[in-house]
């Protein structure tokens, strides 16, 4: 890869000397936009305390109620109940599923005006869903939106991930997520690509 190759959030990232070696081995990230916001924050509650691969599976068997077609938000919105509940997903996450299709509508947001707001507007818009918190919109504005410049301080994995690699003490929560946070100021405007990296490298090390 030459220099004029090289993604400006590499460049930038590459300065910190402790993701230097994470990034040299795990190379560049090809994060992608998705369309049906809707359907993702939905999928995100699914797999809201459940491993990659249960989530997934469980996805697949929410797909499967619509033909293996991806449903828009009055078609999730419809759904009985109870067929929500047969696929595995508790009583609380069918609610909060469908609490999301509802607000959708109700607010008229597709993906068009979705894709126009800021993060923190997604953030205070779509925290109003009972259900959905911070970190879900979050791991939305990430995964599904590209946005580049997201960090997770409340996510499990960036913690364990940035203790280890920064030496920081845990035992005090408010002081290790406000040393997280100054870390995390250096890998602007590129935090999203910094957690992937963060979290790829906790993955590969367990």
């Amino acid at each position: 890869m030459t220099k004029k190759e090289i993604p400006a959030y590499i460049e930038h990232l590459s300065k910190d000397k402790k993701l230097l070696p994470i990034i040299t081995e795990l190379g560049p990230l090809e994060p992608k936009k998705r369309k049906n916001v809707c359907l993702r924050l939905c999928a995100s509650i699914m797999s809201q305390q459940l491993s990659t691969r249960v989530a997934e599976v469980l996805f697949k068997r929410f797909l499967e109620l619509y033909d293996g077609e991806e449903p828009m938000p009055q078609e999730i919105a419809d759904m009985p109940f109870d067929k929500l509940r047969a696929i595995g997903l508790s009583n609380a996450k069918v609610n909060y599923v469908q609490n999301v299709a509802r607000f959708i509508i109700e607010h008229q947001l597709d993906d068009r005006k979705i894709n126009k707001m800021s993060n923190e507007e997604l953030i205070e818009t779509l925290t109003q869903i009972k259900g959905v918190g911070r970190w879900t919109v979050e791991m939305l504005l990430m995964f599904s939106l590209g946005r580049e410049d997201v960090f997770a301080v409340d996510d499990l994995g960036i913690q364990q991930a940035m203790i280890k690699l920064y030496k920081i003490n845990p035992e005090n929560k408010k002081d290790m997520k406000e040393k997280m946070l100054r870390q995390s100021q250096k890998w602007a405007p590129y935090r999203s690509y910094a957690c992937m990296y963060l979290w790829r490298h906790k993955d590969a090390t367990q």
